[in-house]
């Protein structure tokens, strides 16, 4: 008896096989036509008796309907102007609407689509208005036919979850804001048709690591860079002649930087707050650097200034503590507002014949400041031009000098004797100065009291008369 319920249970097995299209076939695979010719694909099964599909064509994806066009009036097509009825995150643009050509992304046409994931473009579009895609925050995909020529201001702005992208060949400019706030763009590829990067192209990028400029470029826009905070190295093209305000600000991770010789200025903020740059050599040709351009470059370490710089800007080197000297060049005459203010690192520094005026919080807080030499040259110290110079211990004043400003020596506490000419015809007050003990004047008692210098120095310090230190 056992023997004949083992037989009937193995027949029963064997028609259940025979009815699923035998060994590793697909259960929802009722057509019977395995191995028969059929013109449909076959499946194959791996070693493991799973399915392989790879093999398998994948369905292409539909041209998106319910889109909004407008006709073109410069050209014989239309304008994609919105999202119109369409419910597709992954969105095809057709290239055709009533059988004329689609030929542009018209501005704002799919502003604020939080759910598109992913555009596909044709190749008869030429053109991407501005703000088009602007805050489709589930963007991660597009590509960009090489028919393009043109991208509109903030085309991609707020696009958070875009990762890459590569502009077609034949644009010229990446325009204003362009990728604003794109913070998953990690590549990004620019043409070498491109020749301007404009305001603020790559704001906020701050998973950018690195990025090819072409040599084509001859433009760098205020900001174009600002912002990102991953970069950490590039090359500037030659041909761009100036390097715009805030182009590099609060790039953090920047540690090195190629300037060509073809640059003549640096812009204000130009690498403000880029504290990991260690080091930078400023090419011959530039003539001046702008208002903060390296401040609060905390990292670093070294710079060369050329001898064809004439001006620098206020606060250009501000709280930059890691830097230990510098050389002013002899063609500089003003050190301007806070230049150098906060450079704790400074312990001496030379100032050039060519200088006239120390201005406003020149040197504040150098804390490190021991020594400096003025030149006969300067006939204006400004208010609190050394102002909290704690290790100061003695200065000279040249002869030429004829201000001294409020609070110029507010606060330090370590100076004790200063040289004063009698070419001064006002004195601030030496408030906070509690170690002057000498202060050696070229005039007379009489002119001391006439100029106020009773009332500026300490009641403790002892001013020597007719005396030159």
């Amino acid at each position: 008896m056992k023997k004949i319920i083992t037989f009937i249970l193995a027949m029963t097995m064997a028609a259940i096989l025979a009815s699923c299209g035998g060994s590793g076939g697909n259960p929802d695979n009722t057509s019977g036509a395995q191995g028969t010719g059929s013109s449909g694909p076959t499946e194959s099964a791996n070693p493991e008796g799973t399915v392989d599909t790879s093999a398998q064509p994948q369905e292409p994806i539909s041209d998106s309907e319910g889109l909004e066009y407008e006709r073109n009036g410069e050209e014989n097509g239309y304008i994609v102007v919105g999202i119109g009825e369409c419910t597709d995150t992954d969105i095809k643009i057709p290239a055709t609407h009533e059988g004329l050509p689609v030929t542009e992304i018209g501005g704002g046409a799919f502003f604020g689509c939080a759910g598109l994931t992913s555009i596909t473009i044709p190749d008869s579009v030429t053109a991407i208005g501005e703000r088009a895609f602007e805050d489709c925050t589930s963007l991660t995909s597009i590509t960009i036919p090489h028919g393009v020529k043109a991208i509109g201001e903030m085309a991609f702005c707020g696009c958070t979850d875009l990762t890459s992208l590569s502009i077609p060949d034949g644009v010229t400019e990446i325009s204003r804001d362009v990728f604003y706030g794109c913070k998953s763009l990690a590549s990004v590829t620019i043409p070498d048709s491109v020749t301007k990067i404009g305001e603020y192209a790559f704001d906020g990028c701050t998973c950018l690591t690195s990025i090819t400029i072409p040599n084509s470029v001859k433009e760098l826009g205020e900001g174009a860079f600002y912002g990102c905070t991953v970069l950490t190295s590039l090359s500037i093209p030659d041909g761009v002649t100036a390097i715009g305000d805030s182009v590099f600000e609060n790039c953090a991770g920047l540690t090195g930087i190629t300037i060509p010789d073809s640059v003549k200025a640096i812009g204000e903020k130009a690498f403000c707050g880029c504290s990991g740059l260690t080091s930078l050599s400023i090419p011959d040709g530039v003539t001046a650097i702008g208002d903060s351009a390296f401040e609060k470059c905390t990292g670093l370490t070294s710079i060369t200034i050329p001898d064809s710089v004439t001006e620098i800007g206020g606060s250009a080197f501000g709280d930059c503590k890691g830097l230990t000297s510098i050389t002013i060049p002899d063609g500089v005459k003003e050190i301007g507002h806070g230049v150098f203010g906060g450079c704790t690192g400074f312990t001496n520094i030379t100032i050039p014949a060519s200088v006239t005026v120390i201005g406003e919080c020149a040197f504040e807080y150098c804390t490190g400041l021991i020594s400096i030499t003025i030149p006969d040259s300067v006939t204006k110290i400004g208010d609190r031009a050394f102002s909290s110079c704690t290790g100061l211990t003695s200065i000279t004043l040249p002869d030429g000098v004829t201000e001294i400003g409020e609070f110029a020596f507010y606060g330090c506490t370590g100076l004790t004797s200063i040289t004063i000419p009698d070419s001064v015809t006002w004195i601030g007050s030496f408030e906070d100065c509690p170690s002057l003990a000498d202060v050696y004047y070229g005039g007379t008692e009489a002119q001391w009291e006439e100029l106020n210098g009773a009332s500026a120095v300490p009641d403790t310090a002892t001013v020597h008369y007719n005396s030159h230190g």
